[in-house]
């Protein structure tokens, strides 16, 4: 798949920045930071539904706002946004503005489905019911953000298919307003189910979806006991997380194991590697795929991506891939990849970074956010978890991470779908 196009490529430098349809130069503001932030939107089956998509446009002021033009920066962002690499085709839940509801912008394309979320504070425009008949006859879906059961958000109930509920603010308030929401015949989709607490919360309410990182941050890991295959991936993600790698030691792993050979040349044989006749040698197959991709491939059985979504797989291969990029090293990819399995798999990280025998700098930021590649993890996380506040707190630039991520998202879906085929 092509890169994600974005404003968000355009130079970070704040000349390149005076450009921008939303700040003029000369004005008394530093440039905005305009960041773009995704998270997947869950059933109570965890089968994911689609994805949640916003602009935020962070403003720190050295004078008066009235030089930002909020909405221009943001539909500069969704005119650009390819919704399709970034949902793989499901439901984009996009954070609308004001003209984007009255008709005065047009909205994002999208083939897969597309649910506008109305912000809380355009909920009190009276002109807003009326967009909102327009919109739902027109075949939109809709959804009421942060909804809180009060008189403004409430009578337009009977024109949304969603409410959205954050659990930020509290259980008893986010609980009441699902229950509301609920018994007026609307789902509710609850927002920041980023921990074990969190998701507790939901499958105890009325709540239909949930939104945040597909794996919470503050998962419990625990030791358990590893399959042989398991393991033997493991085996194979520490050969290639060595430096130099040993290819005739990797060779001889992979064709050890008949089901690894398997997925290995059925994956260079996909019209992808466009190889001009098919590969029968493991080994051939092992140097056409290289080091990253066969470490991607060890993820993917880990994780069993025949029985696992395939989203699952993608967020995975995307931490990775943001990683590398903010550190252009592939190690940095190694620890986003150790990182999601640990997630995904609860697997002690000790554990984990004990069964690939990873250097120390990789075993660091794994364990502990520390060493050459601890930020860029930590920003990492903070992104899925749409912390901007984390993000600034690793040192790196929310903008600079969300660039990172999308582009990674663009190209790990096109991995993913790969490698869930060679299963």
């Amino acid at each position: 798949m092509t890169s994600v196009p974005r404003p968000g490529d355009r130079p970070a430098d704040p000349a390149a920045a005076a450009g921008s349809a939303g700040w003029r130069p000369g004005s008394p503001l530093v440039p905005p930071r305009v960041t773009v932030h995704r998270q997947p939107v869950v059933g109570r089956d965890s089968a994911v539904r689609g994805y949640a998509l916003h602009v935020s446009v962070r403003t720190p002021l050295l004078g008066g706002a009235g030089d930002v033009d909020v909405d221009g920066l943001v539909h500069d962002e969704y005119d650009a946004l390819d919704l399709a690499a970034l949902t793989g085709g499901a439901v984009a839940f996009v954070r609308a503005t004001g003209a984007m509801l009255a008709g005065r912008h047009p909205l994002p394309a999208h083939t897969g489905g597309l649910v506008l979320v109305v912000p809380r504070g355009l909920a009190d425009d009276p002109a807003v019911v009326r967009d909102l008949a327009a919109l739902r006859g027109a075949g939109v879906g809709l959804c009421l953000g942060d909804y809180r059961a009060d008189p403004a958000q409430t009578a337009l109930l009977p024109l949304v298919d969603y409410v959205s509920v954050d659990l930020g603010r509290g259980p008893e308030a986010a609980a009441g307003a699902a229950r509301h929401a609920h018994a007026a015949g609307v789902a509710v989709l609850a927002e920041r189910v980023d921990s074990e607490r969190a998701a507790r919360f939901c499958a105890d309410h009325p709540v239909d979806l949930m939104q945040g990182p597909l794996f919470p941050r503050d998962t419990t890991a625990r030791s358990r006991r590893l399959t042989a295959g398991q393991l033997q991936c493991l085996e194979l993600m520490q050969l290639l997380s060595a430096d130099p790698v040993d290819q005739a030691a990797v060779v001889r792993m992979v064709t050890a194991d008949p089901e690894l050979s398997m997925r290995v040349l059925r994956l260079v044989n996909l019209s992808a590697f466009a190889v001009r006749r098919e590969v029968d040698s493991v080994a051939q197959a092992v140097v056409l795929a290289g080091p990253q991709l066969l470490a991607a491939l060890a993820v993917s059985a880990l994780v069993d991506a025949r029985t696992s979504p395939a989203s699952a797989l993608w967020f995975t291969l995307a931490r990775a891939g943001a990683c590398r990029l903010l550190a252009h090293h592939d190690n940095a990819a190694t620890v986003g990849l150790l990182s999601a399995v640990a997630a995904q798999l609860q697997i002690a990280p000790d554990e984990l970074v004990h069964r690939t025998g990873v250097s120390a700098d990789v075993a660091d930021a794994v364990r502990h956010r520390t060493g050459p590649w601890g930020a860029v993890l930590a920003a990492v996380l903070a992104h899925e978890a749409d912390d901007p506040d984390g993000v600034e707190a690793s040192g790196l630039s929310p903008d600079a991470v969300s660039t990172a991520y999308l582009t990674a998202v663009t190209g790990a879906f096109g991995a993913a779908m790969s490698l869930a085929g060679a299963a």
